[in-house]
């Protein structure tokens, strides 16, 4: 056996009568959350650019896919034979510039060409925005609904609007009464940022993770710097040791 038949034996025989009593009592909805964590666990060893760990959480991404398998094949469901059926099916329909007649290299047709497969594909889908996970983390799904609707036609001319549109939110925002109020004219801000992000050619999630890792990076060093706890400090040594922790990271 290769080592993927191999990987796979090993996972039938975990959940098998004579295998682990943990991998058996394991269903579809028991290990849910293990595969958001081990993806998003292989996307930091991306943005790390760190190349062995990238191997080993692929790996863990990979475990989830065939132990789903296996207990969709315990339950005569499907198998790992019927995934990679179903997958090779839509790549090569996916690809008629690839594996048909049409004959393009112009990336934005073969996204739209995509689509339009993937709309025949998805006939129970009725509308546009039908089928975004509702899974996907808020700022990610903000920038998929807004990718599909930008892809219809549903637009700003020129990105003064987008920039109209969103000081507009902001004094919509600085108006509002109630908690509720707030809350909405919030969102509405941080979905005109999405846009301005997508029209900038930037990922709003890295962008904030970026952010993330900044704010850490500062505060750890200003705990470094304080003389005293942290509780202690006034509005202006805060500001002080904030100024000087941001200047000494600057130069790391």
């Amino acid at each position: 056996m290769n080592n993927l038949e191999q990987l796979i034996n090993t996972i039938r025989i975990l959940r098998s009568p004579e295998g682990c009593e943990w991998d058996r009592q394991q269903t579809h909805e028991s290990i849910r959350q293990n595969m958001l964590e081990e993806a998003y666990e292989a996307v930091e060893a991306i943005d790390e650019k760190n190349i062995s760990h990238l191997k080993e959480e692929l790996g863990d991404v990979l475990l989830q896919v065939v132990l789903h398998a296996q207990i969709a094949k315990d339950n005569n469901e499907f198998d790992i034979e019927d995934i990679a059926k179903n997958l090779n099916d839509k790549l090569i329909h996916r690809h008629p510039h690839v594996f048909g007649d049409i004959k393009t290299n112009d990336t934005k047709k073969i996204l739209e060409n995509w689509e339009k497969l993937k709309a025949k594909e998805k006939k129970e889908r009725k509308n546009i925005l039908d089928g975004i996970p509702a899974t996907l983390p808020s700022l990610l799904k903000a920038l998929k609904i807004s990718k599909k609707a930008a892809r219809m036609g549903f637009e700003w001319q020129n990105y003064d609007q987008l920039k109209e549109c969103f000081n507009s939110e902001i004094e919509e925002f600085k108006n509002a009464k109630t908690k509720e109020e707030k809350l909405e004219e919030f969102g509405d801000i941080l979905f005109s940022l999405v846009n301005i992000a997508r029209w900038s050619d930037i990922d709003p999630d890295k962008a904030l993770e970026f952010a993330n890792k900044k704010f850490i990076k500062r505060f750890n060093k200003l705990e470094e710097l304080a003389k005293k706890p942290l509780n202690e400090l006034t509005f202006n040594e805060y500001n002080k040791l904030w100024m000087e922790a941001k200047k000494l990271t600057n130069e790391e």
